[in-house]
């Protein structure tokens, strides 16, 4: 019973305490302003309108909600070095400059003589089977001797460009890169990269060697005084005769 009775008592003085604040605000003006929102309600109001404040100090501090604990300040992340990139770098590499030797005009002078030979041991007695073959059908037909010697002559020099075209272009597209007679003289045939050539540029090449010669040896001899010792053939087939040794 005296429990009951002091929570009765407690109560009393709690309603009787808003009943005078209440009273205090309603004899100032009239109405009561919300100290939270500013909005005018009537002086019988226990809570604003607006926001739902009460307006009694107890109630006030029964609906106030616990303040929140402050935020636990977040500190940026570590950066492990080991997770950095590598910085990149945009500079243009160092080119490589390789120590190159050319082969010069009479290097390759030699070198075109001993496959002139090597060719004329195959050719020469192709042609000259062919030739007799050409007489004795000739003779048979009762050709005149002008036309046998005419046929003979178109036949082996046509075997003669045939052999030293398959011979150079052949040899200087394989891996050695060179015929027998560059060979012998340590030179091989390159394009402007270092890099082997094809059959067709080889062809190319041996072709060209007709103006070489057409224009009184001068495309020869361009291979003595040009920079890297091209001939005017190796400047049209965009080549070069390097030294191995």
């Amino acid at each position: 019973m005296t429990r009951l009775w002091r929570v009765a008592k407690l109560r009393v003085v709690l309603y009787i305490q808003g009943l005078t604040c209440l009273y205090s605000r309603l004899m100032a003006d009239g109405t009561i302003n919300c100290n939270r929102c500013g909005t005018q309600n009537s002086a019988t109001a226990r809570f604003c309108a607006n926001c739902g404040n009460p307006f009694s100090t107890e109630l006030q501090q029964q609906a106030a909600p616990a303040p929140l604990p402050p935020a636990a300040e977040m500190s940026p992340p570590a950066v492990n070095p080991a997770w950095q990139p590598a910085p990149v770098s945009y500079a243009a590499p160092m080119p490589i400059v390789a120590n190159v030797r050319y082969g010069g005009f009479w290097m390759r002078f030699v070198a075109a003589i001993i496959d002139w030979i090597l060719v004329q041991l195959v050719v020469f007695p192709v042609a000259a089977v062919l030739g007799a073959m050409i007489g004795l059908a000739g003779g048979a037909v009762d050709m005149p001797g002008f036309g046998i010697h005419m046929v003979r002559f178109i036949i082996g020099g046509t075997i003669g460009l045939l052999g030293n075209w398959i011979y150079e272009a052949a040899m200087e597209s394989s891996s050695k890169q060179a015929t027998v007679g560059k060979m012998a003289l340590g030179l091989k045939v390159t394009d402007l990269e270092g890099r082997r050539i094809s059959f067709a540029r080889a062809s190319g090449r041996h072709f060209a060697k007709l103006v070489s010669g057409m224009i009184l040896l001068i495309g020869y001899i361009m291979a003595g005084f040009t920079e890297r010792k091209q001939a005017l053939h190796d400047m049209i087939a965009g080549t070069l005769v390097e030294r191995t040794q």
